[in-house]
């Protein structure tokens, strides 16, 4: 990203961020409820990180593409959420241009995992109703290893190419991004020379990937529920859709904010605050890393399981030291 900003010797050596503007009133507010909601996202995520990890009966394909949503989620989160906070607490706006650029390719590198991730759950899914008595050999170790790098190779393929462009584009002392942090259109409207190929490359990245992952979780999912229709027990569709509903959720959690976010943005402008544009890009970002934990920590039964027994665990030893302290005040009386 070094190499980047070194290019661009046009571009201002800082730019500074306004946060959301249509929230100015309620700043405290605002930035205490972002505050929690990162709080909750990073204890939700890293706790299912820990439990898959330590838990040997998790150790499967849906929990390994689990685990790989809840990192990106830690990841995706912190991208953005610590200074958008420092705008609200310090009045922190200003960003080293290169930091700038850095910002924007995670912020897009990991959108695009998420979107990944979210299509190979859904395969997942699909095997996992479609042919269970070939789900382990089919998703063994090799196969999952292979298809998390070919979502982190196409992530960072399809968005290195981002700061790259913007960073070589013409800056004409504007340095004010109308955003909370760099995202890619904000940061290339404070140019002043010709950026059609920004906007261009934008536009269609954008439809492309969301376009074919969200086609190919439907198709799969249309194949998921022929099967479920075919199953003669009731019991057995009740829980072939159970295991289905919690990823569900979490696509609609995650791509509805995003989407309408996105179409705000490009064919709203005139009718919606662009402030209204901020607050939702913010949403798109953290709330499903809030709302992700919870899904699946009420929705599957495994990890249910693992809490309540972490929670006994942890309270059987809060009483253990209480009957030792008891003991010990006894002794000394």
């Amino acid at each position: 990203m070094v190499l980047i900003s070194n290019t661009s010797s046009l571009m201002p050596s800082t730019f500074y961020l306004i946060g959301i503007p249509v929230l100015e009133d309620l700043g405290f507010l605002t930035s205490i409820s972002f505050c929690i909601l990162y709080v909750f996202a990073i204890v939700g995520n890293s706790l299912m990180v820990y439990i898959i990890w330590t838990e040997k009966n998790l150790h499967g394909p849906m929990f390994f593409f689990l685990a790989m949503l809840a990192v990106n989620d830690l990841a995706f989160s912190s991208s953005t959420v610590p200074k958008m906070l420092g705008i609200f607490w310090l009045n922190d706006c200003g960003i080293e241009a290169s930091a700038c650029l850095t910002q924007m390719f995670f912020v897009h590198f990991l959108s695009v995992v998420e979107s990944g991730v979210l299509a190979a759950m859904a395969y997942d899914r699909y095997i996992a109703i479609c042919s269970p008595l070939r789900y382990t050999s089919i998703l063994t170790y090799a196969v999952l290893e292979r298809i998390a790098a070919s979502i982190l190779v196409r992530a960072f393929i399809t968005i290195f190419p981002i700061p790259v462009l913007v960073g070589r584009l013409h800056y004409c002392g504007d340095d004010v991004v109308l955003h909370s942090y760099c995202e890619h259109m904000a940061v290339v409207n404070v140019a002043c020379g010709d950026t059609r190929v920004n906007s261009i490359y934008g536009l269609v990245l954008s439809l492309s990937i969301t376009g074919f992952d969200l086609i190919f979780i439907g198709l799969s999912y249309t194949m998921i529920l022929r099967a479920i229709f075919r199953l003669q027990s009731r019991d057995a569709r009740y829980k072939a859709v159970g295991t289905c509903g919690s990823h569900i959720c979490v696509i609609i959690a995650a791509y509805l904010p995003g989407i309408f976010s996105f179409v705000t943005y490009r064919f709203g402008q005139k009718t919606i605050p662009h402030g209204v544009h901020i607050f939702l890009a913010n949403i798109y970002i953290v709330f499903p890393a809030f709302l992700n934990p919870i899904i699946y920590g009420v929705k599957t039964k495994q990890i249910r399981a693992c809490v309540w027994k972490m929670l006994q665990i942890k309270q059987k030893v809060y009483k253990d030291l209480r009957t030792t302290y008891g003991r010990t005040q006894e002794d000394l009386k």
